[in-house]
Parts: C-alpha cells; structure tokens; sequence
C-alpha cells in the first residue's frame, strides 16, 4: 500500500477515536502553556513536556504557570514532565512551541522516540539564523520519519493570554495534506477557539514570523511618538514586504490578506501584549537592545528573525527596506530617527508590485 494512501487510513482512523487521541505538548513558555490547557480542558489528557525544573515542580504544585502565564489555572490533564521520550513516545499528535532557536535541537532529542503515525503541529513562529528554514522545514529535515503530510503549522491573531482567558480567538492550521489540516482544526476548536485551514504553509509560516520584525518596527515608532499616520503606513508597507517574500518562496498571496497575514500583523504591531511591540517601543525611547533583553524572561521572537529574514531577503534579491531597516537598528547601531528618514526618502515609486494584480 503507498504511504499517501497509509497516512490517509490514519487520519480516518484519528477522526473516528477523536476523543481518545494522545497528545504531547512540548515547550512551556506563555504560548505551549495556553494551548496545552486549552487541549487538556477538552479533556484530552496532555504529557506537557517542561524543559525548566523550577517551573515543572510550580505547575505541578500550583496548577500554575507564574513565570509564563500568571494568574491562569491550568488543567489537571496536563501531566508534567522532563522526559522528552515520554512526552513523544506512542502519541498520535505531538505540538512544538518552543522558541525557534531550540526548535531543532528539541526535535533532535525527539527523533529516537517519534512513532513515524504521529502528525507534528509547529506553533512556533521564526526563521532559523543558520539555515534561514521555517519551521515546518526545520522539522522535515529533524524528524525525517515523519511524513510531509503529517506536518502542520497553526498560526494566526492569538495572545497567550486571552487564549488562556477564552477570548474569542480565530487562527488557521496549515499542511500541505488537507485530512491533515481538517484532523488538527477538530482537536483544537473550541466555542472560543475557532480553527479554519489552509494548505499554504509557507504563506501560512512567513505571515506568522515576519511580521514579528515589523511589530519591531511598529514599537519603534510607537516610542518615537511618530504618530498614528506613521504606524498605519508602517504596517501598510510591511505587509507589502511579507508578500512579496512570500511570493518569491512559492506562497499564495491571497494568504497574506487572511488570519496568519494581517491578522497576525495587526494584532502583533498594535497590542499591548505583544512583545516585539514591546521590544521596538523601549529601543524608540532609547533604550539599547541588550539592556531590554536583560530584563525580559519571554523570548521576542522578531529579534532574531530579522536576522534571518534580513539575509533571505538578500538571498532571493527581495526588496524588503523595513525589515533591513530594523536589522540594522538592531545589529549595526542604525539611529531609529534616521531609519525613519531613509525610509521616507526612498525613490518615489509606484505602490503596487509588478504582478500585484494577477
């Protein structure tokens, strides 16, 4: 029998015991500890994977995360632990969510334990800096056992915290493998948690991690004070810049315009619990990037992804100036008030890309 049609029995077998599916969760930062209680209130019993002790023995203790997500009791379903094996062996749907840098390291120690049936959602949003591979290619080539078509990306508007709170919240899961997509958008939605899907996953990808180097640049004019005609501009033009990456990479740009796209990049450059929002806004004050990192537990994923976009971009001979603007803000000591005026005395050109449209 072909894999496609094995992976396609799997997947009616899963929908069929959706009740009855093992998960694991892997990484406990504010992100991984929201969804996995959102999973663990289903009823769905969870083997949360918890690289730090002090906040595995705390969960465990308190039912609380007070590092990450203070404030939120978590679910008796999530049973805590170190063992990565334990986490991953013998489950049918394993979740990442740990941060992009650890991503393949992570999926390393998984490797050895990872049934080849197990499907692998990525809700980690970044770039590696060494390979400039999204996620989903990250896994691919780590847990090369796993199917094409048992790996998705779930991505979309989605603060921790108001996930946590039940805020009503609509993100999208992507896979190239529909059944796997529609399996996925079944046992994460809730009456507050609603899942559509998608097949883009590049597009899918490159919404939900270049648009944290924008928040960047939106939290920067937030601290300048520019005003709201800048930021709305800003945003405006960095969408622009997404596309046209993700145009160059294979992507619908028809994504760009729904959930993992401006959705995303809305809610990442204007809320207040963004913290590449927050990172940006503190650097337009005039703080210095190692001072602001000291004083943040939680990763801004958008610090080390404008690296990697910022070389891609240069890789695939893709014009993206704010995203090479925060770069160098960033990583070469770039004034934030003179970014603004080389952006704005750019050479005057036509809004639309050639092939906008199509």
């Amino acid at each position: 029998m072909e894999r496609k049609q094995m992976n396609q029995m799997n997947q009616t077998v899963l929908m069929n015991r959706l009740n009855d599916i093992k998960i694991g969760v892997i990484g406990a930062g504010s992100w991984g500890t929201a969804l996995a209680n959102l999973l663990g209130s289903k009823g769905y019993p969870i083997d949360f994977w918890v690289y730090e002790e002090e906040i595995r023995r705390q969960i465990q203790e308190q039912r609380e995360n007070r590092v990450f997500l203070p404030g939120v009791a978590l679910s008796e379903q999530l049973m805590l632990t170190g063992d990565i094996r334990q986490a991953v062996s013998g489950k049918d749907i394993v979740l990442m969510v740990t941060p992009s840098h650890v991503t393949r390291e992570v999926a390393r120690l998984m490797a050895p334990h990872m049934p080849d049936t197990a499907i692998v959602v990525s809700a980690s949003k970044g770039i590696e800096n060494q390979t400039l591979m999204t996620m989903s290619r990250v896994l691919a080539q780590t847990l090369t056992q796993i199917p094409e078509a048992h790996i998705a990306v779930l991505s979309g508007p989605s603060f921790a915290r108001e996930v946590a709170q039940r805020s009503p919240t609509v993100v999208t899961v992507a896979s190239s493998d529909l059944s796997t997509a529609i399996l996925i958008q079944h046992v994460f939605a809730t009456p507050f948690f609603r899942v559509y899907t998608h097949m883009d996953v590049i597009g899918v990808e490159l919404g939900g991690a270049v648009k944290n180097v924008i928040a960047i640049a939106a939290g920067m004019i937030d601290g300048l004070k520019l005003g709201l005609n800048t930021r709305a501009a800003l945003i405006t033009r960095g969408l622009a810049e997404i596309r046209r990456l993700g145009m160059k990479l294979g992507a619908n740009p028809h994504t760009f315009a729904g959930l993992a796209g401006v959705g995303d990049l809305l809610l990442t450059c204007t809320g207040d619990l963004s913290r590449n929002h927050t990172v940006g806004k503190k650097i337009g004050e005039g703080k210095k990037l190692p001072e602001i990192l000291s004083e943040m537990r939680m990763v801004a994923e958008g610090v080390k992804t404008a690296e990697s976009v910022y070389h891609l971009a240069g890789n695939l001979s893709v014009e993206m100036p704010i995203v090479s603007a925060v770069y160098r803000i960033l990583y070469q000591g770039l004034a934030p008030e003179k970014a603004v005026y080389e952006l704005m005395t750019r050479d005057l050109k036509q809004e639309l890309d050639e092939g906008d449209d199509e």
